[in-house]
């Protein structure tokens, strides 16, 4: 029994050191931007409700984020098991850290035309039930890497 223990122990250490021993841009590569991710938990009786809200609320602003630069791509994953914890999440990549930064002109362009696709009265009460069945689990920045072959 204390040679099993004694081997694992060695096994854990060995990978553990290896780790430490990883170089970037050698072993692997940071890529450029982040991933936002929400995770959401909507009442699975309402996720179809949700989802429309979604395209009609959420997707035109991803859009209009991506004809100013700031994002490239966008998704919605639905769980499609149910258990614990969210089971919406959506998923925004920034072009580049610097994105995530306040830049006045860009963010009062953005804001003007989003306005103009949905007035905030009309947003906020298209959203106002959402409430009753949705709670935000997590907000989450992630960065990509590549590994090397």
């Amino acid at each position: 029994m204390n040679r099993t223990l004694f081997a694992a122990a060695l096994a854990a250490g060995a990978l553990a050191a290896s780790a430490v021993w990883a170089d970037p841009y050698v072993d692997y590569t940071p890529v450029k931007g982040a991933w936002e991710v929400q995770t959401i938990k909507v009442d699975p009786n309402h996720v179809d409700d949700y989802l429309i809200g979604l395209k009609k609320g959420w997707v035109p602003i991803m859009e209009t984020l991506k004809r100013h630069g700031v994002i490239d791509q966008y998704l919605i994953l639905t769980k499609l098991n149910s258990g614990a914890g969210g089971n919406v999440q959506l998923i925004q990549h920034f072009t580049s850290l610097g994105m995530m930064d306040p830049d006045k002109e860009r963010d009062m362009a953005v804001q003007k035309e989003i306005e103009a696709q949905m007035s905030k009265d009309a947003s906020a009460k298209m959203t106002s039930g959402f409430d009753k069945y949705r709670t935000f689990e997590s907000d989450d920045i992630w960065t990509e890497v590549n590994m090397s072959k």
